[in-house]
This record gives structure tokens, C-alpha cells and sequence, in this order.
């Protein structure tokens, strides 16, 4: 639940601690005191569109945090383990800032983190009941949820909308296929015939390079053998050749070093140069020797060489991209050869997702139909304590054409809030304030299936009075005896029923000259006053302090009237 909000520089509010109790909080205060503040705020921490009028005048950031103590939700800690986030084992920490240039930040037990993993922690913890949530029950798919979780069936809506998404994709994997398909059926006879040609040739990587070094040889096989031949004759021919000379070397040497036995050194040198030359004087000679003057040969590579030319030309620009292009080829006409089966195969697909979607969907009703009269039945008893005498409310289910992502049947929620009135949708025969109070009864009755600790309720006793204003607070209580409940209100009657009763007061600033607004607790004469207030009496006069401790007694011990 919510231990504590902090608020500092939101608006009027300079800075505001409210504490919070188990049970039924209510929040009262005069008309622009700030009690609307204190709902908006909350929203930032639940993960709401950040905006800078939020900023009070002359600060440069708003903060607000929040303290809640989750013993009760262990889960919490795995949530938390899992996004990397430190986790007490009693206590969470939530904090967000907003700058005056727009930007906002936020952090959970002090890690930093993004606004979509606030929200998605926010509404584990608390849920906002006013009169957007109210008019958002006019919704069909906040009909459908509503029923699904007084239905326990969330799970179930889940598996079909997930099989209602793999059959979409199946749907669309076999259009998709029936257009490559199509598209390489009217390509065939060219793939066909390219892949033939580029086969033929029999291409390999680096067949270019290959090709073109064997011509470079054939084309100038002469040049070739007469210049090695040249080179190894002057290495080592009769004439004067260089190992020849390297002889008159070799002698000189040998008489320098009976002389001096230290040009020893020279004679390695001598040996490497006179044995590398001999050998590659052989070496040339053979390479000579081998040189071909093949014109046949020249003429099939000449050949191969324009094949290739021609592959490049035309597919290139290297023998990499013909090859890619082969390759690409070979499955786009796969998907002609083998169509049939590839489209076998997405189909069993599709049917394997359309019979867990028809499986899901045919669980999801039966839940729904068990769930919707037992919900109707429980609204309806509420209705008449509400004001509402006579009133009837009622879950429809019709079917759907096709089952589709939330189920085989369309949820309505319809009913006749007046006595003598014919039953419609709740957009045609609700007011707001009746549709408030609908809220209310709706809200009571998923109190068992509502795992979210901290339950606020904005000001949705708008259009009440007297006794049915008793019966609202009576419902609040009704609810806080399983979540904590937090209510804006403006009735005195609400106020009563309260086990915690906080006042929002607005002063004028002694330092800045500017308006803020400070929360106080009261209890006992303290909130005698506040309730002779809320009445419109004169708080000095001892007939509306006695009226307002009679009303104060009369909620601590208010209870649900049964219908």
C-alpha cells in the first residue's frame, strides 16, 4: 500500500508530505485548494505524460515521490530482479522529476529507469478511479476487460489473442509467399535460362583472375622463354657469365684469407650470393625450357576469357556477384518448384493457430457467459443504495461473426437506471454521476479479484447527496476492507466514513508573496471543524459541531445496506 507522497514544487504545493493509512483515506479541502494536485501528481508517478505548467513559479524542477510497502506483493521483488533493480524486501521507493525545459526523469529505489517501466510498475500498485476512468466504462474493450477479470479469465483472453496474432501472421506469410511465388512464375523461363547459362559456364571463384594470368602466359609465351633464356645464360653461360666471374671471386678470396684468416667472415656471404645465383640460373633455364607456344591452348582460354566476360558484363560487376546471382536464382525458382509444399506447410500452420485460437476463444466464453450473470446480479443489488432504485444492470454477449483477438462474442454493458425506464447502453441512459456510481457498484464487487494494493477514488461522488452519499461512503469502506482506498471527496457524509481523514488548506507564502498549500491530519475537534465546513456551518457554533460529531459517528459505524 501507499505509505507516504512527497511532493515539491507541483503547482501551488511548495512542498507536502501526506501520509497514509491502511483502510479508507479521504482528502477534503476548499475549492482550489490543491486536492486535484495530489491525483495528478500520483499519475506522474504511474508513468503519465510529464508537462512544465506542472512546475510551481520560479522553481526550475517539480519532484515527486512515493513510498509504498509491498510485504503483501512478494512478486514484486522477481519484477524487480529481473529489470535489474535493487529490491527491499518490505518497502519501494518510486521518485520522478520534471524540468522547467520539459524533460523528466525517473527512478525506482534510487535506479534510474524509463517512463515505460513506471508504468508498467505503477499499475501494479495503484489504479485511478475518476471521471475519465468513469466515462472509459462507456468503452467497449473496458467492458471486455472489466467482465474477463471479474471472470478470472485474463489468462485465457491472452492465450487467444496470442493465437489470434499467430494466425494473422500465418495469413499473411502465405499472401506473402503467393506473391513470390507469382512473381517467380512469370520470371521462370528467364531464371531458368540463367541459371542454365551461369551453370554451363561451370564458374568458380577466382575463375577470372585464374584465366586471365593463363592468357597473360600463352600471349607472350616467346617474350617469356627469351628473356629467362636470356637471364640464365647470363648467369651462367660461357661467355663471361656471372658465376664464371664469381669463380675469379672465389679464388681471390681464398688467397686473401691465407693472408688474414679474419676475411674468414666473408667466405658465408660468397657461398649464399654464388648458390642462390646458381640456382636461380637453373631455374630460368628450366622455366625456359617449359615455356609452351600453345596457340590451341590460347584459343580455348581465349574463349573461356569472353565466357567470363560476358557473365561479368551481364551479372557482374565481379565473379562474386555471378555467383550470387546464380545462387539467388536457384531459390527464387525454388519457390516455384517447391511451392506447393512451402505452402503446406504455412497452412498447417494456420490451421494449428486457428484451432488454439477456437480452443482459447470457446474457454474465454464459457467464463464470460458463467461470469456475466453473477456480475449483473451483484451490480444490481448495489444500484437501489446508490440512488438508483429499481435500477438494473446487466452484462449482453453477442456473438461475433468470426472469432477475432478478444474472443468469438462482443461485450456490452446495458442497463435501466430509473424505475419505468427501458434498458439501454450505459452511453445513452447514464449521467455522469450516475455513471460514477456504477463505477462505484462495479468497483465493489471486483474487490475480489482486484490484486492492486491502492485504490484511488477522484472526486466520483460528484452529483450525490444525503443518504445516498452515505451509501457511497459506506461502498468506500466496503472496499478498504481489502485494499487501502484513497477518495477526493467534497460530501461531509464521505468524510465521516473515513478511517484516516487528511485536509488540504491553501495560505499565502510568507517569504515569496506566492500561494502554496500544506496537508495536515486531523482527528478528533480538528476534524469535528473540518466536517462543519464541508456542511456549510459556522465551525464556531456548537449545533454544527454537534451535527458534525453526530455525522462523525454515524460513519465510523456506517455499513452497506443489502439489497
Amino acid at each position: 500500500m501507499l505509505l507516504e507522497l512527497r511532493l515539491r514544487n507541483v503547482a501551488v504545493i511548495e512542498s507536502v508530505t501526506l501520509p497514509l493509512a491502511s483502510g479508507l483515506n479521504v482528502l477534503t479541502g476548499e475549492t482550489g485548494a490543491g486536492k486535484s494536485l495530489i491525483v495528478g501528481s500520483l499519475g506522474l508517478l504511474l508513468g503519465e505524460r510529464a508537462a512544465a505548467d506542472r512546475i510551481r513559479a520560479g522553481a526550475d524542477k517539480a519532484v515527486v515521490e512515493a513510498t509504498f510497502d509491498t510485504s503483501a506483493r512478494p512478486e514484486l521483488r522477481d519484477w524487480l530482479d529481473e529489470r535489474g533493480i535493487e529490491a527491499d524486501e518490505h518497502t519501494l521507493t518510486l521518485k520522478r522529476e520534471v524540468s522547467a525545459a520539459g524533460r523528466s526523469r525517473a527512478w525506482v529505489n534510487g535506479s534510474s529507469v524509463t517512463i515505460g517501466v513506471l508504468r508498467e510498475l505503477g499499475a501494479m500498485l495503484v489504479v485511478v478511479y475518476g471521471q475519465h476512468e468513469a466515462q472509459q466504462l462507456l468503452d467497449a474493450s473496458a467492458q471486455r476487460d472489466v467482465l474477463d477479470a471479474f471472470a478470472e479469465a485474463q489468462d485465457d483472453a491472452a492465450l487467444v489473442g496470442a493465437a489470434h496474432a499467430r494466425v494473422l501472421a500465418a495469413k499473411q506469410e502465405l499472401d506473402a509467399l503467393d506473391d513470390r511465388r507469382q512473381a517467380a512464375q512469370q520470371r521462370a523461363d528467364y531464371l531458368r535460362f540463367l541459371v542454365h547459362e551461369i551453370e554451363s559456364a561451370a564458374v568458380k571463384p577466382g575463375d577470372d583472375e585464374a584465366v586471365e594470368a593463363e592468357h597473360r602466359r600463352l600471349a607472350h609465351a616467346e617474350e617469356l622463354r627469351s628473356s629467362a633464356s636470356q637471364a640464365a645464360d647470363i648467369l651462367s653461360g660461357e661467355n663471361m657469365s656471372v658465376l664464371a666471374q664469381l669463380d675469379t671471386v672465389r679464388r681471390a678470396l681464398i688467397s686473401l684469407q691465407r693472408i688474414d684468416s679474419d676475411l674468414e667472415r666473408l667466405q658465408p656471404a660468397f657461398d649464399g650470393a654464388y648458390f642462390a645465383l646458381d640456382e636461380l640460373s637453373r631455374e630460368l633455364a628450366n622455366y625456359a625450357e617449359a615455356v609452351d607456344a600453345d596457340p590451341r591452348r590460347l584459343q580455348e582460354v581465349d574463349a573461356r576469357r569472353a565466357v567470363l566476360h560476358q557473365l561479368v558484363r551481364k551479372y557482374g560487376p565481379e565473379i562474386s556477384d555471378v555467383l550470387a546471382t546464380l545462387e539467388s536464382s536457384r531459390t527464387e525458382l525454388a519457390l516455384v518448384d517447391d511451392a506447393d509444399d512451402a505452402r503446406r506447410r504455412v497452412e498447417l500452420k494456420l490451421r494449428n493457430a486457428e484451432d488454439e485460437r477456437a480452443k482459447g476463444a470457446r474457454s474465454l466464453s464459457a467464463k464470460r457467459k458463467k461470469a456475466a450473470g453473477t456480475l449483473a446480479r451483484s451490480v444490481t443489488a448495489l444500484l437501489p443504495e446508490l440512488g438508483m432504485p429499481g435500477g438494473m444492470f446487466a452484462v449482453r454477449l453477442a456473438a461475433l461473426p468470426e472469432t477475432g483477438g478478444f474472443g468469438a462474442e462482443q461485450v456490452q454493458f446495458v442497463a435501466a437506471l430509473n424505475k419505468g425506464m427501458s434498458e439501454g447502453p450505459l452511453d445513452r441512459v447514464a449521467s455522469g454521476g450516475e455513471l460514477s456510481r456504477v463505477m462505484l457498484a462495479l468497483s465493489t464487487v471486483l474487490v475480489r479479484v482486484q490484486r492492486v494494493p491502492t485504490l484511488v477514488f477522484d472526486e466520483v461522488d460528484a452529483g450525490v447527496g444525503g443518504a445516498v452519499a452515505w451509501q457511497v461512503g459506506a461502498l468506500m469502506r466496503t472496499v478498504a476492507a481489502h485494499h487501502q482506498v484513497l477518495a477526493i471527496s467534497h460530501l461531509a457524509q464521505i468524510a465521516a466514513s473515513a478511517h484516516h481523514h487528511v485536509v488540504i488548506r491553501k495560505n499565502a507564502n510568507a517569504t515569496g508573496g506566492l500561494t502554496t498549500a500544506d496537508t495536515h491530519i486531523v482527528s478528533d475537534n480538528d476534524r469535528v471543524i473540518e466536517l462543519s465546513r464541508m456542511l456549510g456551518g459556522d465551525a464556531e457554533r456548537e449545533v454544527s459541531r454537534a451535527h458534525a460529531r453526530e455525522m462523525l459517528e454515524r460513519g465510523q459505524s456506517a455499513k452497506l445496506n443489502e439489497a
